[in-house]
C-alpha cells in the first residue's frame, strides 16, 4: 500500500498564508504510524475563523511561526509518495503560501484529495468531511487539525482497500 502523509491546516483569516494550526498523520502499509499537531502563530493578529476552529490569538501569540514549525515537521514526509487532504486544493494552497512567505521550498509531493476519493469509491454526496466520516463510521472532531488529518488518512486507507488509487 502506498505510504502517505495526511495533512490538515486551520487558518486564521482569508489569506492562504495564515495557517494557525496543522495536523499531520503518517501512514505506512495501510496503518497510521505517527501523528503530530502544532499551533502556529499566523502572520496577522486578527483571527477571523475562531468560531469555526476555536483558535484565538491568545492560543497562538506565543507559538512559533510557520517558518520555525515546518522544519520540525517536514521530516515526517520523508519517503512518503504523496500528501492526502480533504479538499486538497485548500491545504495545498495553504502549504505553498506559508512556505513562500517563510522562504522555504514547498514539498514537491503530489496531493491526493479525499473528496475525490469518496465520490469515486462510494458515491458520497455531499462530500464534506463530516458527511464522509459519517458514511464510513469514522470518529471526527471537525476543525481540530489532528482529527481532520486522521480522518483524511482513514478515508484514504478505506478507498485504497476498495481499489482506488491515491494519485
Amino acid at each position: 500500500m502506498t505510504d502517505f502523509v495526511a495533512i490538515d491546516f486551520e487558518t486564521a483569516d482569508h489569506g492562504a498564508d495564515s495557517a494557525c494550526a496543522v495536523g499531520l498523520v503518517r501512514v505506512e502499509s495501510g496503518r497510521i504510524v505517527e501523528e503530530t499537531s502544532r499551533l502556529i502563530r499566523p502572520p496577522r493578529e486578527q483571527i477571523v475563523f475562531t468560531e469555526i476552529h476555536g483558535i484565538t490569538w491568545q492560543h497562538v501569540k506565543g507559538e512559533p511561526c510557520f517558518g520555525e514549525v515546518w522544519p520540525e515537521l517536514a521530516p515526517l514526509l520523508q519517503g512518503a509518495r504523496c500528501l492526502v487532504a480533504h479538499n486538497a486544493p485548500f491545504d495545498r494552497a495553504v502549504l505553498r503560501a506559508c512556505c513562500r512567505a517563510a522562504g522555504i521550498e514547498p514539498p514537491t509531493l503530489p496531493f491526493a484529495c479525499t473528496v475525490r476519493l469518496a465520490r469515486q469509491a462510494w458515491g458520497v454526496y455531499p462530500t464534506k468531511l463530516p458527511d464522509v466520516c459519517r458514511h464510513l463510521a469514522i470518529r471526527l472532531k471537525h476543525h481540530d487539525p489532528l482529527s481532520d488529518a486522521r480522518a483524511a488518512a482513514q478515508i484514504a486507507i478505506a478507498a485504497m482497500a476498495d481499489g482506488e488509487a491515491l494519485v
